[in-house]
């Protein structure tokens, strides 16, 4: 079987390789084996590869990603007197959250497939679970930053990203304020057109701040959700109304030099900042992550439009794939797939 693998932590292109030697481990009770068909390349990937969402922990040999799509080649051995159950060889499901996910194989546990619904793409179903489980994360933080306040404006960056779509589809659900701040004119066009009404705006442009406060009314945002981080978030926080929340997830634009809290008045001006991380989900209790991924599911059959695909990429060209990534002006994910048979 083919995997993507990396013995330490670093770049991408200086860490990353080929392996086909690997055979997938037969299940144990409670366990599938799947055979993965896709998988997306998702930044997070990039991150924990580069050992920056945990730097003190050692470098271990291992395979990036978490989340894909594909079909159930072997289940475990049942207890005596248990019935077979919705997940047999032959299903196609998705799973999250899954270490090794860039390998041709996956043995894990059964309880974290999701059978996918005959009539859901492969591409949609790879894509079903991460984005819409941080989406519904990120809305119960803006309903908790937003304490009831209908007119309080939302601002969130990254809005032309996966999760950015997810969130301003739910948020205009919602009849919610909301502006969008994206990173070039032609993105800003293109979202604009996508969802009429919601003020987007480039940060190229030199008056964007400028922009955003007016399409604020004046009074500024109650609620600012940043995928980037890094040296934009004290002008982010600038667009805060006080006593508002600064809501960071994703980290794309982190470095090794944090934002200095100091930098951001949060005394004088009472703001809360408030950190938002798909680890976080797992600690909800079982009913409320069913809850969850029902209501992802169902996102994926009304809606798949939203999850839009840029380019796939066999698994061995994950170098070319991972520069997809990072393309200017890309719209849509980037998925990593092997052969169906």
């Amino acid at each position: 079987m083919r995997s993507v693998v990396y013995d330490r932590h670093g770049d991408p292109s200086d860490v990353l390789r080929l392996d086909t030697s690997g055979r997938p481990r037969s299940p144990e009770q409670g366990e599938v084996t799947v055979r993965v068909l896709k998988r997306p390349v998702h930044f997070g990937d990039l991150v924990q590869l580069k050992g920056q969402m945990n730097p003190d922990k050692p470098s271990t040999p291992g395979s990036p990603g978490v989340e894909g799509m594909g079909v159930v080649e072997a289940v475990g051995p049942r207890p005596p007197g248990v019935e077979p159950g919705t997940v047999e060889p032959g299903t196609r499901v998705a799973f999250f959250p899954v270490s090794g996910a860039w390998s041709e194989y996956v043995t894990i546990p059964a309880a974290l497939v999701v059978p996918v619904p005959d009539h859901v793409s492969d591409a949609t179903a790879a894509l079903l679970l991460i984005n819409p489980l941080t989406t519904l994360m990120l809305l119960r933080d803006v309903e908790d930053a937003l304490r009831g306040d209908a007119n309080g404006v939302v601002v969130q960056t990254a809005a032309g990203s996966s999760v950015g779509k997810l969130v301003t589809a739910a948020v205009v659900e919602r009849g919610l304020r909301l502006v969008n701040l994206v990173r070039s004119a032609s993105g800003a066009v293109s979202l604009g057109t996508r969802f009429a009404g919601v003020p987007t705006v480039s940060t190229s442009d030199d008056d964007w701040h400028e922009q955003v406060h007016a399409a604020t009314g004046g009074k500024g945002a109650r609620v600012v959700l940043d995928a980037l981080g890094g040296s934009h978030t004290p002008r982010l926080a600038e667009l805060l109304a006080d006593g508002g929340t600064l809501v960071l997830y994703g980290g794309l634009n982190a470095g090794p030099q944090p934002t200095p809290l100091e930098s951001l008045n949060l005394i004088g001006r009472e703001l809360t900042i408030r950190g938002a991380s798909i680890t976080r989900w797992m600690t909800r209790a079982p009913a409320e992550r069913a809850e969850d991924v029902a209501a992802a599911v169902e996102l994926g059959v009304t809606a798949p439009e939203l999850f839009e695909v840029a380019a796939e990429y066999d698994l061995a060209d994950y170098a070319e794939a991972i520069r997809h990534l990072h393309r200017p002006g890309r719209t849509g994910a980037i998925l990593l797939t092997s052969p169906a048979a």
